[in-house]
Formats: C-alpha cells, sequence, structure tokens
C-alpha cells in the first residue's frame, strides 16, 4: 500500500528489545493481537504470552525464549495494523525480526516461525559455552575503522563485525580476548562510544558455525512460501522473492554479518520508504533515521492506539500533497 508513490517498508526489530510487558497492550485491546498470542501458545506448547506479558525477566531473557517473544509480539502488531487495512510493499527485519517479517509477507505462518526460532535460540545459546564470548556496540566509528581494529585484535583472539547498523553503529562479536582488543582498538582509532552488550555470546560470528549447521537441517522441514512483497534479507542487503534464497540467507545470518544498512538503503532505493517498525521498541527507527536522514519513520508496538499509525500514514499523505 504505497503512499502517494512512496513505498511502505514494514520492518521487525530483532534480540535486545525484550521487555516484561511487551504485547500486553495489544492483546488487552485488539482481539487480532490476542490470537496472535494464542496461536504462537499452541504452536509451541507454553503459555509464551504469560512470558510476554508477566515475566519473570530472567525467563524471557534466555535466547530461546526471548526470540520467539519477540516474534509473536511483533507478528501481533503487524496483524492490527492490517486488520485496518494498513500493508506493506516491502519487508525486513533485523537478524531474528527476519522471521517476524516472513509472516508478514506470507512466506511462514506463525506456528513455523515461533517453534524455528525457539530452536534457534537454543542452538545459539549452546554453540559457544557460557562466559567465553560477547559483543560490543561501537559508536562514532566508521565501518572501515571497524574493520581495521577486528582484523587487528585477531592475533589475539576472534572478533568480526557483526552487525553493520548505520554510518554510526557497528556492533562487534568474538570471543573474551579478541573481543577486548578490538574494543581497545576501535578506541585507539577514534570511537566515541564502546558499549558492551548484555548478550549470551559472540552471535553472527564464526563462533555460531555448529548453530548454522544445526539450523540448516531444521529449516529443511519447513515448507517456506513466494513471498507476497519483497523481502530484504540481511546477509546481502538484497531483495528477493526467492524461498530457496530466502532459506539459504536465514542459515547464513546465524553465523554473518546482518547488514541493516544495507538493507535500508536497498528499501529506500525502491521508493523512498516510509518505515513503519512493528514489535516492541522504537530501536529501528533511530537507526533508519541515522542512514537515511529524510525517511520518515513511526513505531507501532500497542502502548500507543493503532489510530496513531494511521494518522501518522494521513499526514505523510497530506504532506506529500502540499509537496
Amino acid at each position: 500500500m504505497g503512499i502517494d508513490g512512496k513505498k511502505v517498508a514494514f520492518v521487525f526489530p530483532g534480540q535486545g528489545c525484550q521487555r516484561v510487558g511487551m504485547g500486553k497492550d495489544l492483546a488487552d485491546n485488539y482481539e487480532e493481537a490476542r490470537r496472535i498470542f494464542e496461536e504462537a501458545d499452541r504452536a509451541l506448547g507454553f503459555p509464551l504470552s504469560e512470558l510476554c506479558f508477566f515475566g519473570p525477566e530472567e525467563e524471557l531473557t534466555l535466547t530461546s525464549n526471548a526470540q520467539p517473544g519477540i516474534v509473536a509480539t511483533s507478528v501481533a502488531a503487524f496483524a492490527v495494523m492490517k486488520s485496518k487495512g494498513f500493508m506493506p510493499d516491502i519487508v525486513s527485519g533485523h537478524s531474528v525480526g527476519e522471521y517476524s517479517a516472513l509472516v508478514a509477507s506470507g512466506v511462514l505462518s506463525l506456528g513455523d516461525a515461533v517453534r524455528l526460532v525457539n530452536v534457534r535460540g537454543r542452538l545459539m545459546e549452546e554453540a559457544c559455552p557460557p562466559g567465553a564470548g560477547g559483543m560490543a556496540a561501537i559508536l562514532g566509528l566508521d565501518r572501515q575503522g571497524v574493520v581495521t581494529a577486528c582484523e587487528e585484535a585477531r592475533q589475539f583472539g576472534w572478533v568480526e563485525p557483526a552487525n553493520y547498523n548505520s554510518p554510526k553503529q557497528v556492533v562487534i562479536s568474538g570471543d573474551i580476548v579478541g573481543l577486548e582488543k578490538a574494543e581497545e582498538f576501535c578506541r585507539a582509532r577514534g570511537a566515541r562510544r564502546v558499549i558492551p552488550l548484555k548478550v549470551s555470546g559472540p552471535f553472527h560470528s564464526r563462533l555460531m558455525e555448529p548453530a548454522r549447521c544445526a539450523l540448516e537441517y531444521e529449516l529443511e522441514k519447513v515448507t517456506f512460501q513466494e513471498p507476497h512483497v519483497p523481502q530484504v534479507m540481511n546477509v546481502d542487503g538484497k531483495a528477493t522473492r526467492s524461498p530457496a534464497k530466502v532459506k539459504e540467507s536465514l542459515a547464513r545470518q546465524i553465523s554473518g554479518p546482518i547488514l541493516w544498512e544495507d538493507c535500508v538503503r536497498e528499501m529506500w532505493s525502491q521508493g523512498r520508504c516510509v518505515f513503519v517498525q512493528a514489535g516492541p521498541g522504537r530501536v529501528l527507527t533511530g537507526l533508519i533515521r541515522e542512514i537515511e536522514p529524510l525517511a520518515e519513520t513511526f513505531a507501532f508496538d500497542g502502548n500507543a492506539p493503532v489510530d496513531d499509525v494511521l494518522r501518522f500514514r494521513e499526514e505523510v499523505l497530506r504532506n506529500e500533497n502540499k509537496g
């Protein structure tokens, strides 16, 4: 559903945005969202919705719970917007958010998506011993500077860029020694801030290769449909309508970098997109504005009425007509 010549991009957040209470306002206020959480509970065989709404936080933050919780909450937000006739022309998601986007584009059922990410989360937890690796966000150092710092640090331990989030933010991932050295070298090269992330392992690095191999096996059990709208994949930042390419990309991204900056530029190039984040938090809207400062963004997670989303759409349309 384009807006006066612009395309509408729906984007879906990844791990780190989870919080106790996520999705509760959606389920309390919209029947469409309640049905999504009920379906996710049935697919997993345990009350994921209760964990999302009430915690406890230490259980919700486990990767195997956080990932399906984020997908269910994101798809619930999408379902509410869909019920109001607000639909995307193109979709993408950040890391586990790709699975939410695949539900929105008709590639996966919700049940298959939450089952896959539940397994995916468990495989990621098992791929590296607790405390053996981690991740850190590097702010204010360009992509090449981070790459070079990681290359220098690899004489001490393994570390590599994991998320190219925006021109101002790159996340690195690796074993503890390599990570610490890379952080030191990034500061020496002028990084404004280095922020250790509260994650259970070195995600999106080659240290996740055992998880990638196991996930490939799980993905082969699931039928992937052709996307209704183009799906922009993290591993190369390119749009695809190929179910085989989607499946291959999902396996690759678990041990490879997330090219989020490239994904946003790809969506923007296809129609100067209006970006709507569906799911917990607002982190993607901030990154999108760093990548494309002229982009119009909005986030919907149920804390504000869905009518605010519709008013945003109408405001964009009026502004375009004035121009």
